[in-house]
């Protein structure tokens, strides 16, 4: 049973509109996936209340914020949305049970800084070696220095970036209604899905 967390030690990176995207492409697919949320703020949670029961379904994760817990059986795939901030022994126990970690991040100064860190830290750490991590770029806007600038930064890191999510409100909209890219007309977010490609491969692979 595949657990994927998605950490990044600053707030307001994406990390609950990558965690619910994963999770809604497993559901998708077949896939009997879990969504959990260690966040104090339980935005997945408040994300799962808002979606369609005809959908493919997402369960919830009842875990307390800050606690770590066996998921029940029947669970093919775990999704574990994380807070800011997430170090010392909370890393720990999230570390335990990860099999894969994403690590979203914008291109600001703040983000770079934060994330170069926490990835140092990852590799360091006695489960380091065994941990598939990946980078993934969010709210990108291309053609522009920041987003340049990004990109020479992330050539600079030892795990690979699986990609790059433009700035859309296609995210925001879909999220607002406890809805993922695959749960509309792939016409409507045919660019979108094409840039998950890459992401999806290394998720499933």
């Amino acid at each position: 049973m595949p657990v994927i967390v998605i950490v990044n030690p600053k707030g307001g990176v994406g990390k609950s509109t990558l965690a619910t995207n994963v999770a809604g492409c497993l559901a998708a697919h077949g896939c009997a996936v879990m969504l959990g949320d260690v966040d104090r703020q339980q935005s997945a949670r408040q994300w799962l209340a808002q979606r369609p029961a005809a959908l493919p379904p997402i369960r919830g994760w009842d875990v307390e914020p800050g606690e770590i817990v066996r998921p029940p059986k029947g669970t093919t795939h775990v999704v574990l949305d994380t807070p800011a901030g997430l170090h010392g022994k909370r890393l720990d126990a999230v570390l335990k049970i990860a099999d894969r970690m994403l690590i979203p991040l914008q291109a600001s100064l703040f983000d770079i800084q934060a994330t170069h860190a926490f990835v140092q830290a990852l590799r360091e750490h006695k489960r380091g070696a065994d941990l598939a991590i990946g980078l993934v770029a969010m709210r990108v806007r291309e053609h522009t220095l920041a987003h340049e600038q990004l990109q020479q930064y992330l050539r600079t890191l030892p795990v690979p970036v699986l990609a790059s999510l433009r700035d859309t409100q296609n995210y925001v909209q879909l999220a607002a209604r406890g809805l993922t890219l695959w749960d509309v007309a792939p016409g409507r977010v045919e660019r979108d899905l094409a840039q998950w490609a890459p992401l999806l491969e290394w998720i499933t692979r």
